[in-house]
């Protein structure tokens, strides 16, 4: 099984803001925004979508590989992936710039006001798949994440070309891209994933309806956030999944990084999309539930009786027999 996982690797910068940003906010002087929030602790963690995803699936039992650019200053970042079982030999590092950034404040809402210093992920439009296919063996799937928009681009285009099926995950790139970006990202992709909101924006900037999208991709995976998650595919009733209750919810950031990874995995094991979106919102639900992307640890037993008492037996006797974790 050859999982190629395309995106940005980062490090992220976590803050917590004890109040609402919606009390400092003037709707109508917006134009004229400025405003600071003093925070009360700051977090530095290792993410970037691709990274986390794959991390994910490392902890799955599966061996991705990372398909990224970053900086010289990835030496520790790289030996903390590698032992979680993620294969970064195609990572590509620039001579000049340093790994991307992440920097993310969180109100007691859960709404996030956030920057992002692109770095050496400018460099991914440098990488060429078919060298990291020659490598590892034939994708079984590509996943396309966010990163740089020309290599995201490049990507997708070489996938169609050579016939590799790959999954769109456009994300963050949507706020910013148009039309023209858009429509050949998730054009033709197996699965396109998206929440809700950038469901939304999909259809807005690329003037495709609902219908015209899922005419163009095999399906698409919407998550809902607390109500779950809904796949929809041309011509058939949506599956709808519910999401895993938590214990505490802590912070947000990864957690759809997080649910791709499940969901990636399940596929792999060769389950069917409800099933592979119960183990994409089983996953999410560990990073939903601290701080940081790439902090958790996944005890089996305690993975398989959360899955039994969300979606029963019958889902834990498929999951069991894949199921590989570094703690029993």
């Amino acid at each position: 099984m050859s999982i190629l996982v395309a995106g940005s690797i980062a490090t992220d910068h976590l803050m917590s803001f004890p109040g609402k940003f919606a009390d400092s906010l003037v709707v109508d002087q917006l134009d004229k925004l400025s405003v600071s929030f003093l925070v009360e602790d700051l977090e530095v963690r290792r993410g970037g979508c691709a990274a986390n995803i794959c991390f994910g699936l490392g902890n799955l039992g599966l061996r991705p590989v990372l398909v990224g650019a970053v900086g010289e200053d990835f030496a520790e970042y790289r030996a903390w992936l590698e032992r979680h079982n993620v294969d970064c030999d195609s990572v590509h590092v620039s001579e000049t710039k340093h790994t991307a950034r992440f920097v993310c404040t969180n109100d007691t809402a859960h709404a996030q006001i956030a920057s992002f210093y692109a770095g050496a992920m400018s460099e991914s439009r440098e990488i060429e798949l078919k060298p990291i296919v020659d490598r590892v063996g034939a994708p079984d799937y590509v996943i396309i994440g966010p990163d740089d928009p020309q290599g995201m681009l490049r990507h997708t285009d070489e996938c169609r070309q050579r016939g590799y099926p790959f999954l769109a995950d456009p994300s963050q790139q949507l706020a910013f891209g148009d039309g023209d970006l858009i429509r050949p990202l998730i054009d033709g992709a197996e699965i396109l994933f998206s929440n809700e909101y950038e469901a939304s924006l999909i259809t807005q900037k690329t003037g495709w309806t609902r219908d015209e999208v899922l005419s163009r991709v095999g399906s698409w995976v919407v998550t809902l956030g607390p109500d779950g998650v809904r796949i929809d595919r041309a011509g058939e009733e949506s599956i709808v999944v519910r999401a895993v209750p938590e214990i505490e919810k802590v912070e947000p950031t990864g957690v759809g990084d997080a649910f791709r990874a499940g969901f990636l995995a399940a596929l792999s094991w060769g389950l069917g999309h409800e099933r592979a979106a119960q183990l994409g919102c089983l996953l999410a639900v560990y990073v939903v539930e601290q701080v940081g992307t790439q902090e958790y640890e996944i005890s089996r037993a305690a993975f398989l009786a959360r899955c039994g008492a969300t979606y029963g037996d019958e889902a834990v006797a498929d999951f069991e027999p894949h199921l590989q974790t570094i703690r029993v």
